[in-house]
C-alpha cells in the first residue's frame, strides 16, 4: 500500500486531505496534534504527533496500546479475559472533521480519534464506535436520530496550593456576581477560547458548590456532543491553568457537600420533528417520547456502572443534593432522576429533551450516551409504560408510598452498580461482551482501590483524575 491509499478500515481521501490541513496548520504556528480518547474508567489519554506527521497518523494510525482499556484511574491495571496484558497494538485515527486548534495551547492541534485493530477492524472496546453504532442502529431500525449535549461543572482551586488540597480560587456565593467578578478575566479568555474552537456555549455561571461553575453547550448529534465534551474540558484546563489555577472535574473534591455532575440532555427525533413535543402525551411528549423515557428510567441503576462509574461518584449521589438519586421522573423536578425539560413556551418544538442527572464527569461520554439511548431504545421498541410523576424530593416520600409508585434509591455503592449492569443484558448487549467486561473489571478494581477509605479519603484520591 502506498500513502495515498485508503486508511485501513476504508476512509478514501482522508491521507491527502490530511496533508492540506497539515499545511495549513503549520501556516498557523500549529507545531503538533494532541490524538485523543476517553479510557473505561473515564480518563482521557492522549497521544501527540508534529503537524507535518498529521498525513501519517491518517494513513496508518498511531500505535497505542489496549492495556488503557483495563487502565484504573491511579494508572494500575485490572485484566479481563481479553484485556489488561502488555500484548497487541491499536491505531489512533484522527477525525478531521473535528480537528481543531487549540486557542489556550498554542502551537496545537485536537482531534478525537477512533481506535482500530492492526487488520483495520474497529476496536471492540472503543467507546467512541460503539457510541456511533448505537446511533445509527436507531437511524436504521427506529429512524430516529438524537440530539445531545453534556453539561460541564467543574471547581477552580489556587494553584499556588502546597500538596493536593482544594482551597477554592473563588469566595464568592452561589451563583453569585461577587464570583462571576473574582472569576472574570479567565472566564472571558475561556468564553473566547470556546468561541474560536466552534463552541456554542449557551450559558455559563457559578454554581452551588465552593468554588464551583458550569458550562451548558448547544446540542449536536451525540458522537459530536461527546467529542465537544472532551474539548471543552481540555481547554477549561488550558485556559485555568494560563491564570494560575487549578480545575478539577471530579465528582467530588471533599468527603461532604455538592459535588460536579456531568448531566446528559438528550431529545429524540424523527424526519426532523422532536418526539420531545407537540405529543399528546403528558407534557407534550409523544407516545415513542414517553416509552423512550420510561426505558430509561427502568435501567437507571444498571446505568450508573456508566454515568456514575467513579467511588467519588457515591460522595455526590446523595438524596436532597440535586444529584437524582432516585428511580422518578418530573418536569422540572431537580431532585428526580430523569427531569423533562419543556422548554419556554415558543420554542419547544426545539428546546424540549430529557435530562439524565445522575451522571458525572467520570464517566466516559461515549459510554455514558451509548447507554442511555440502548436503554430508551428499549422503552422505545417495547412502548413501555411511563409511571406516574413525581413532583417535590422523592427523598421525604413515605416509604411505602415510595414502594408502591416504584420509587426506590439508586445503587449506593459501585459494586451494588456492577451488579444491576451485569444482570440487565440490553445494556451489556449494547456495549458487547468486551467492553462490558472491561467496565465489570475495572468499576470493581476501583471499588478495590479504596476499601477502607473514608470519605475524605476517597475525595482525595479522586480529587485530580479527572
Amino acid at each position: 500500500m502506498s500513502e495515498s491509499d485508503p486508511v485501513p478500515g476504508g476512509r478514501p481521501g482522508e491521507v491527502e486531505r490530511a496533508t492540506a490541513l497539515g499545511g495549513e496548520l503549520t501556516g498557523q504556528g500549529v507545531h503538533g496534534v494532541v490524538l485523543a480518547y476517553v479510557d473505561t474508567a473515564g480518563i482521557t489519554r492522549v497521544k501527540t504527533v508534529p503537524t507535518a506527521k498529521l498525513a501519517s497518523a491518517a494513513a496508518w494510525g498511531v500505535g497505542m496500546s489496549p492495556v488503557f482499556d483495563t487502565f484504573l484511574a491511579d494508572d494500575s491495571i485490572v485484566t479481563t479475559d481479553v484485556l489488561g496484558s502488555p500484548d497487541g497494538d491499536l491505531r489512533l485515527y484522527p477525525d478531521l472533521d473535528r480537528l481543531t486548534v487549540l486557542v489556550a495551547q498554542p502551537g496545537w492541534a485536537w482531534a478525537p480519534v477512533d481506535r482500530i485493530t492492526q487488520e483495520g477492524a474497529p476496536h471492540p472496546a472503543c467507546g467512541r464506535t460503539v457510541l456511533r453504532r448505537t446511533v445509527a442502529g436507531a437511524d436504521g431500525r427506529h429512524g430516529v436520530t438524537f440530539r445531545a449535549a453534556v453539561e460541564i461543572e467543574w471547581v477552580v482551586g489556587r494553584g499556588d496550593t502546597d500538596g493536593d488540597a482544594f482551597v477554592p480560587a473563588v469566595s464568592g456565593p452561589a451563583y453569585g456576581a461577587a464570583r462571576q467578578i473574582e472569576l472574570s478575566d479567565c472566564a472571558a479568555d475561556l468564553l473566547a477560547a470556546l468561541a474560536a474552537q466552534g463552541v456554542d456555549v449557551e450559558q455559563f455561571h457559578p454554581e452551588y458548590a465552593a468554588g464551583q461553575f458550569e458550562i451548558s453547550v448547544g446540542a449536536l448529534d451525540p458522537v459530536a456532543a461527546a467529542d465537544h465534551s472532551v474539548l471543552v474540558r481540555q481547554t477549561i484546563r488550558a485556559v485555568s491553568r494560563r491564570h494560575g489555577l487549578r480545575v478539577s472535574f471530579a465528582p467530588a473534591v471533599l468527603g461532604q457537600g455538592v459535588g460536579n455532575g456531568g448531566h446528559l440532555h438528550l431529545s429524540a427525533w424523527r424526519g426532523g420533528t422532536n418526539l420531545h413535543a407537540g405529543g399528546a402525551g403528558r407534557y407534550g411528549m409523544t407516545p415513542e417520547a414517553e416509552s423512550f423515557v420510561a426505558g430509561v428510567l427502568g435501567r437507571l441503576p444498571a446505568l450508573t456502572a456508566m454515568t456514575a462509574p467513579s467511588p467519588a461518584s457515591r460522595l455526590r449521589l446523595r438524596p436532597s443534593q440535586w444529584a437524582g438519586v432516585f428511580t422518578a421522573w418530573g418536569r422540572e423536578t431537580r431532585e428526580a432522576a430523569l427531569r423533562i425539560v419543556t422548554g419556554t413556551a415558543g420554542i419547544r418544538d426545539r428546546a424540549a429533551n430529557l435530562e439524565v442527572k445522575p451522571v458525572d464527569l467520570a464517566a466516559n461520554p461515549y459510554l455514558a450516551l451509548a447507554s442511555v439511548i440502548a436503554a430508551g431504545l428499549d422503552g422505545l421498541a417495547s412502548s413501555a409504560p411511563l409511571p406516574e410523576e413525581i413532583t417535590g424530593d422523592p427523598a421525604l416520600l413515605d416509604p411505602a408510598d415510595a414502594a408502591a409508585r416504584g420509587v426506590r434509591r439508586l445503587p449506593v455503592t459501585l459494586a451494588e452498580s456492577v451488579a444491576a449492569f451485569r444482570a440487565d443484558e440490553v445494556l451489556r448487549a449494547a456495549l458487547g461482551p468486551v467492553l462490558a467486561d472491561a467496565v465489570v473489571a475495572v468499576r470493581l478494581g476501583e471499588a478495590g482501590a479504596v476499601e477502607g477509605l473514608d470519605d475524605e479519603g476517597v475525595a482525595a484520591a479522586y480529587r485530580w483524575k479527572y
